[in-house]
């Protein structure tokens, strides 16, 4: 069964810390673009960070440039959103993404949309209280 999931979330003080997983059955994640995006109430979805291929380039938003960063555990099978000095602007619902079934395309900045990806999950709750 192929499957994602985004887990980590919680509730936060303005400041504080949270590291996102996002893991996969069914496929391997190191194999494919990975996207982390985030929909706060009543707003659209938007892209955080990215990784645009199997071996690509990362990406992140200027929303959180210096503030959170994106890397694999391929051992894992698991993607991380590492998230520092939340800000109350940042609670929103997480989605992790992947472009499965996709295999060996490189997005470039695209991989920050979410109309590149196939495969995605609920995703985890983040609140930032100020």
């Amino acid at each position: 069964q192929i499957e994602i999931v985004a887990s980590g979330g919680g509730l936060v003080q303005s400041g504080g810390s949270l590291r996102l997983s996002c893991g996969a059955s069914g496929f391997t994640l190191k194999h494919y673009a990975v996207g982390w995006f985030r929909q706060a109430s009543g707003k659209e979805r938007v892209g955080v960070s990215c990784i645009s291929s199997s071996e690509g380039s990362t990406y992140i938003a200027d929303s959180v440039k210096g503030r959170f960063t994106i890397s694999r555990d391929n051992a894992r099978n698991l993607v991380y959103l590492e998230m520092n000095s939340l800000k109350p602007e940042d609670t929103a619902n997480y989605v992790c993404a992947a472009d499965f079934p996709m295999f060996g395309r490189d997005y470039g900045r695209a991989c920050l949309e979410f109309k590149s990806y196939s495969t995605y999950g609920q995703g985890t709750q983040v609140t930032v209280s100020s």
